[in-house]
């Protein structure tokens, strides 16, 4: 001891450096290693070279081939080189002991080798054994005992030096050495100055390897056990094979139901499906294979092991990305973009939420169909599609129950199943189509499916386990959302699109329309161009629609024309331009205001809602001598009706600012004509239309041609706001209209219509019919023209057209004509 003490006093201020990576030297502690690295290979003959003396530290990272002075511990271990040998691959083995801990207080060279200056780290001196220390030292040995019984593998020789040591630091450096620490752990107690605080943390560590021996023991008992079931299972299906075998049953029986067993536990299903699963098949495996239920379970079973239970694809979440692939679909739809691009924001910052429930609400041909793909496209998901149009069975929903012969689940089941997904974005299109009859009510099933709080166990009759809907993002689709049931209706979040201006066409036309025509075709952008003229002529003089359908019927009729001379041998490339669209379409089927060249007396123009956008409904009143007989013709619905005796009655108490005879009512005949008298018309809107229709024949005003209007009006002239603004301000638009006159309440939904539109028109809001009048006569207040002159009054009351109002006539409503 007293040799030893005085070579570590003759260590050197300056020893070579020797980075050693994935074990920690600790003082006392004699090991070989295997020297590969040139720096390193040069820091060992250098000490060789001199009194084999070495400094060792650990690299913080085991894979650093070129550590830097940073990637180094600063506590390492003096040790003396006691044996090298030099190996045929180059490398240097060397056998080491560790003297005592020192600390690198500077790097005096790195080259050829590391070369640093240390300080020793001496540790307080050792006391008298103290009873803490005493029972602390028996405790590591007692632990260090225990983890060698439960199979750590420790030499005899450690155990017996172990045995005779008392001393708190060389006990703990011992035992830290040989009990396999990580390095971060095996440095951190070579950090320790104090004997007896390394102990404890050296005791802490045969602890925690106690617990962990336990464990694996516990585990792999418990292996040994399952292991022992899962043969006397394998020898009791032999033994069951053989007798099958006996009794003339094919082996191809026994191979289905093992394929079927290996196909349940690879389908991810939860526990209680799967145990159901198991369940059935075991009642199928006892089953003859000709009984009439066998059949049966087997399908039932096929459909448990395909529907996607743990499948789901990963969503994209790279909201950049996905806006330009929903820019690259389609044009516009800023608002359902927008609604897309926060559901993706949202789920990459919360990955556990509900899926939300849209329902895109629009005309047919403005994409509503085509979005939903984009938007699966661009979420990275699986993209499915039911059509709800003419579904009438509840069952078609929910399935049948297994005990009906041909029983299948219900359309939502069968399409994850067609996406192999449970995440996929689910189109149900055509929402407002759905019927309901004697076989139940296929909306209220539906119900369950599109509410978040209920579809997370979505129970379909024929599966009859519950399966989480919650991942899914369904999309609705309808023409018009007055027919879907209000409770269906509440539970989804409602995205109207309305109809495309002339604008939008033009640009969705050239982006989509025009190359997707030239493909299908068969002819190239050699053979055809179109000019913007050309298409604003198609789209202004050929279609009057607020989608798309038949302007790309329109561009895919010229371009079957171009093909057929392309087919006959034209070499040339056709140009459609707006003079020669007629050469290929016919002539011009719509003309901007064909219905009115000028002025005329009677004749208003009114703005209409249907369920295939805005139209144009032209309203014409005319008087003549009478008996006061008031006539409605162009099948007007009981609301429309009602309209035109309110603005009668309105004019009637107004008779003296307007000029009138006092009597001009009993002895003038009215009527009142709503062209294209074979399509219902019905709704609230129409009231200012009639009134200044009225208004116009009675005192022979002409009606301005460019003014168009829309609103409701009460029995004192007050303008009443109405619905579907957006879709009536583009119709008038299409039409070439200047001027729409609209309820003053209405000036809100104005934000919703397309600002290229609002400039080329002028908006009048107007909160009575004295407001309106004005902008739709040319001259107002009126001439004092008398109407047309009375004759001779008869003695009996003259008969009046009268229309009883149902209930609820305000909130009527009717699906196959237009609403004014």
């Amino acid at each position: 001891m007293e040799k030893q003490e005085s070579e570590e006093l003759n260590i050197p201020e300056v020893l070579p450096l020797l980075p050693v990576r994935d074990v920690v030297v600790y003082p006392y502690m004699i090991l070989p290693l295997f020297v590969g690295r040139e720096i390193s290979i040069n820091a060992v003959d250098y000490a060789l070279s001199k009194d084999r003396m070495i400094f060792l530290a650990t690299q913080k990272e085991v894979g650093d081939e070129d550590p830097k002075p940073e990637a180094i511990y600063e506590i390492g271990t003096v040790a003396m080189i006691m044996r090298m040998l030099k190996l045929p691959d180059g490398r240097v083995k060397i056998l080491v002991q560790g003297l005592t801990k020192a600390r690198i207080s500077e790097y005096v060279a790195e080259k050829p080798f590391f070369s640093v200056r240390i300080e020793r780290i001496v540790e307080p001196a050792a006391q008298e054994t103290t009873l803490e220390a005493e029972a602390l030292i028996r405790t590591v040995k007692e632990e260090l005992a225990k983890i060698v019984a439960l199979g750590k593998a420790v030499s005899p020789e450690v155990m017996v030096i172990v045995d005779n040591m008392q001393d708190p630091g060389s006990l703990a450096d011992l035992v830290a050495s040989n009990i396999g620490l990580k390095v971060e752990e095996a440095q951190g107690l070579l950090e320790i100055t104090d004997p007896l605080e390394r102990l404890k943390r050296v005791n802490d560590f045969l602890n925690k390897e106690s617990e962990l021996l336990n464990m694996q023991a516990r585990i792999q008992s418990a292996a040994k056990e399952e292991m022992g079931k899962s043969q006397r299972e394998y020898y009791l299906r032999e033994q069951l094979r053989a007798i099958q075998q006996e009794l003339g049953e094919t082996d191809a029986r026994s191979e289905e139901i093992a394929e079927l067993r290996k196909n349940i536990e690879s389908a991810k299903m939860p526990p209680v499906v799967e145990k159901e699963a198991f369940k059935q098949l075991s009642r199928l495996e006892q089953m003859h294979p000709d009984a009439a239920e066998a059949g049966m379970l087997r399908t039932y079973l096929d459909w448990l092991v395909e529907i996607p239970w743990g499948k789901a694809t990963k969503d994209a979440l790279e909201i950049t990305r996905a806006q330009e692939i929903l820019d690259e679909d389609h044009y516009y739809l800023h608002k359902i973009k927008e609604r897309i691009l926060e559901f993706l924001a949202v789920r990459k910052l919360k990955k556990k939420m509900k899926g939300p429930i849209l329902c895109f609400v629009g005309p047919p041909g403005v994409g509503k169909t085509s979005l939903g793909k984009s938007i699966a496209r661009a979420m990275g998901r699986k993209f499915v599609r039911i059509s709800l149009g003419g579904v009438r069975d509840e069952a078609e929903i929910r399935g049948h129950r297994r005990t009906y012969v041909g029983a299948l689940p219900g359309r939502i089941i069968q399409g994850l199943k067609q996406a192999g997904s449970n995440n996929p974005v689910f189109m149900l299109d055509e929402l407002d189509k759905l019927g309901s009859d004697f076989r139940g009510d296929p909306s209220s099933a539906l119900l369950e499916v599109l509410d978040p709080e209920q579809n997370n166990s979505f129970s379909d009759h024929y599966i009859n386990l519950p399966f989480s809907l919650a991942n899914v993002m369904f999309i609705a689709t309808a023409n018009q959302i007055d027919t879907v049931p209000g409770p269906l209706r509440d539970r989804m979040e409602v995205i109207t699109l309305a109809g495309y201006t002339e604008e939008e066409k033009l640009e969705i036309t050239k982006r989509y329309l025009v190359p997707r025509q030239i493909k299908e075709n068969g002819i190239t952008d050699q053979d055809i161009v179109f000019s913007d003229e050309a298409i604003r002529t198609v789209i202004s003089k050929y279609t009057r629609e607020a989608g798309l359908r038949n302007l790309e019927r329109e561009i895919g009729s010229i371009c079957r024309k171009v093909a057929r001379k392309v087919a006959e041998g034209a070499k040339k490339q056709f140009v459609i331009t707006a003079g020669n669209v007629s050469k290929f379409l016919g002539p011009p089927k719509f003309l901007r205001e064909e219905e009115m060249e000028k002025n005329e007396v009677g004749v208003v123009t009114g703005l209409a809602w249907t369920p295939v956008g805005g139209e144009v409904l032209f309203v014409e009143a005319t008087v003549a001598k009478g008996k006061g007989m008031l006539t409605l013709t162009g099948q007007l619905g009981d609301v429309m009706k009602e309209s035109v005796q309110a603005a009668l009655s309105y004019i009637r108490s107004r008779g003296a600012d307007l000029k009138l005879p006092d009597d001009f009512y009993p002895n003038t005949d009215i009527h009142v004509h709503v062209p294209a008298g074979a399509i219902p018309k019905d709704g609230p809107s129409a009231g200012i239309t009639m009134a200044t229709a009225l208004v116009s024949a009675l005192t022979r005003t002409p009606v301005r041609k460019d003014v168009a209007m829309t609103g409701e009006i009460t029995l004192r002239g007050k303008v009443l706001p109405i619905g579907g603004l957006k879709e009536k301000i583009l119709a008038a638009a299409r039409l070439g209209v200047k001027t729409v006159i609209i309820p003053v309440q209405n000036k809100k939904d104005l934000e919703d219509v397309p600002k290229s539109i609002l400039k080329k028109l002028k908006i009048v809001t107007a909160a009575s019919l004295d407001e309106v009048l004005p902008v739709a006569l040319e001259k107002y207040p009126p001439a004092s023209e008398p109407p047309p002159a009375p004759i001779k009054p008869a003695k009996a009351k003259a008969p009046v057209h009268r229309v009883k109002r149902p209930a609820a006539a305000a909130g009527k409503r009717v699906t196959t004509g237009a609403k004014a």
